[in-house]
């Protein structure tokens, strides 16, 4: 098996490297991703500059391929000019942070999955909700080590992809895995008004996530102790409003 592994938090993070050790066992692995923190990049793509590309070492030994760019960038790029073969999955993380709810749009993690889809690769997105510096992602890595031949396995359609989000627990206190619905949590954010020494105001975003707490939800179950699979697609039309704006009577106008 064929596994392109990539993430949001930049090459050299601790996620990626847990995940591509775990993986080592399961498949052929190729890790290309960003050269540097790229987190909340959403589905972003670059097109004004050009990409680079640059190996990447870790601990002496080669590890990957650093690209100047997003996510997204990096599987697109990966698939056409960096891979001699088509991986047959690919596996964005391991995020530092759980992705759940509304973070599920601007997470770099699970737009590196999406562009996968789009190109008709099974994904996997995986997070783990820590965001400390001293996070433990080995649970995280052996959960995606578990899941990957899974996926291999059985059929997801085009646009389809697995979030996943592992609690940041002892294994043991872990209670087991649970298909969650896609919460509605959000966050309560605002730009704090700082000062450079020139005295020139400057504004940086702050803020708190105000997760969801209904029963089901990826937020709710994930701070209940399980692991959460969420599987979502990037097919954004809302079929309930589209039978109710046939009735407000503007099919067919002209326009103002």
């Amino acid at each position: 098996m064929r596994i392109l592994v990539t993430n949001d938090d930049g090459i050299d993070s601790p996620g990626i490297y847990a995940l591509a050790q775990a993986l080592q066992g399961v498949g052929e692995v190729t890790v290309v991703a960003p050269n540097q923190q790229q987190s909340a990049v959403g589905h972003a793509l670059t097109v004004a500059v050009p990409l680079r590309v640059h190996p990447y070492e870790r601990n002496g030994k080669p590890f990957g391929h650093a690209v100047t760019g997003t996510p997204a960038d990096c599987v697109k790029l990966a698939l056409d000019a960096i891979l001699p073969e088509r991986p047959d999955i690919v596996v964005s993380g391991i995020n530092h942070g759980r992705n759940t709810a509304v973070s599920l749009i601007y997470s770099g993690t699970v737009s590196a999955a999406t562009e996968g889809t789009l190109l008709g690769i099974p994904s996997i997105a995986i997070s783990l909700d820590n965001f400390s510096l001293d996070a433990d992602f080995t649970h995280a890595a052996e959960v995606a080590a578990w899941l990957v031949p899974i996926l291999h396995q059985h059929h997801l359609p085009r646009g389809v992809l697995l979030n996943v989000n592992v609690p940041a627990i002892p294994r043991d206190q872990i209670k087991g895995v649970r298909i969650a619905e896609q919460g509605s949590g959000f966050w309560n954010d605002r730009y704090e008004v700082r000062h450079d020494p020139m005295g020139r105001p400057y504004y940086w975003l702050t803020g708190s996530y105000i997760p969801d707490g209904h029963s089901g939800s990826d937020d709710q179950l994930l701070t209940e102790g399980y692991v959460t699979i969420t599987p979502i697609h990037y097919r954004l039309t809302d079929h309930t409003m589209l039978e109710e704006l046939r009735t407000w009577g503007i099919e067919g106008k002209g326009g103002a």
